[in-house]
């Protein structure tokens, strides 16, 4: 069987066709999702391997993407060690006792597998259905700059003064802070690809607060060590953050093999900055809430930006929004595997 397309242009080969995932396109706006998950918190849901990996399918039957990706959320780890995670609706990630001074580093355990046992299985059960249609599995993890600016800050943020004073005023604590993420990190990513994902996303998506100096000195040393610590995998990995059109240049520089760009930079633009690393993006997620035909126009816009070099997947410049209609979201994928012409044999 062919190797798929979407791992093919991940590695900036030519393909037959332009490849399309989206973002949180497992669940929220899909009525086959609500319906599976009527009460309940997304933590359950996560741990119950028989949901989430239907989650996970739902999809991919239902638009034909390229590649499912694992339903799940960066706090699963911490959730799993017993940090004192839990996932608010309406809010996101919140922390019982943030992360304030060295003890809390004790906190931060080595992740077993048997920590995680869950997802293992959900990985696996996922991926003996996507055989059929040689659709590969996207396991995914929080970069640790934005999972510490949960820990520290205690929940979702739009200042990040509580993580920057850290940084800033004790470079030394939040430097150990960010080794043991990084640790956990790979661990979580590495048992992901035993159980069957074909390819990894790290999620920086909070990496856009901060300054170019910042980024290089707190944030992408560590996002190095985490691409490090599974090259020897060999599984392509994407890197994506919101806001982050700035340091493009420097998330290239990582070691990923695709940079993830976010609609707030036209693509033309985003893949001259990243230079020779292969690129995925960037359709406003708010355009598919207004009309198929305005949803529709700017997809072919993205594509006449990605150009005809290869290397391209067509998704979202952030996921899915909940009120999304299905229905334009597969037309959508269509006119990508019709139109697409970036890397096209």
């Amino acid at each position: 069987m062919a190797e798929p397309v979407f791992l093919r242009a991940c590695r900036g080969e030519v393909v037959d066709h332009v490849p399309v995932w989206f973002m949180r396109q497992a669940g929220r706006s899909l009525p086959e999702y609500r319906a599976l998950r009527s009460s309940g918190s997304i933590l359950e849901a996560i741990t119950d391997p028989t949901v989430a990996s239907e989650v996970t399918l739902q999809p991919v039957r239902r638009y034909g993407v390229d590649a499912a990706i694992l339903f799940s959320d960066i706090v699963v780890p911490y959730y799993a060690i017993g940090f004192g995670v839990d996932v608010v609706p309406g809010r996101g990630p919140v922390v019982a006792e943030p992360f304030a001074h060295r003890g809390d580093l004790e906190r931060l355990r080595d992740l077993t597998e048997r920590d995680v046992d869950y997802v293992a299985q959900t990985i696996e059960l996922a991926v003996g259905e996507l055989r059929a249609t040689n659709t590969p599995l996207i396991g995914f993890a929080g970069a640790p700059f934005t999972v510490a600016s949960y820990l520290v800050e205690g929940g979702p943020t739009r200042e990040f003064a509580v993580i920057k004073s850290l940084m800033h005023t004790n470079p030394a604590l939040f430097d150990q802070l960010m080794e043991r993420l990084t640790a956990i990190t790979v661990d979580f990513l590495r048992l992901q690809v035993a159980h069957g994902a074909s390819a990894l996303q790290l999620f920086d998506s909070w990496a856009g607060a901060l300054s170019r100096d910042e980024y290089q000195r707190f944030a992408l040393p560590a996002t190095r060590r985490v691409f490090d610590g599974v090259a020897d995998l060999n599984v392509p990995t994407v890197l994506f953050g919101v806001g982050t059109g700035e340091l493009l240049d420097l998330m290239a520089g990582s070691s990923c093999d695709v940079v993830g760009i976010d609609w707030r930079v036209d693509l033309d633009e985003g893949r001259r900055r990243v230079g020779d690393r292969a690129t995925q993006g960037n359709l406003d997620p708010a355009r598919c809430v207004a009309t198929e035909a305005v949803a529709l126009e700017a997809t072919r816009e993205v594509l006449r930006r990605a150009g005809t070099s290869a290397g391209h997947i067509f998704n979202l410049g952030h996921g899915v929004l909940p009120q999304s209609d299905p229905a334009v979201l597969a037309a959508v994928v269509k006119v990508v595997h019709d139109e697409g012409r970036a890397g096209v044999r």
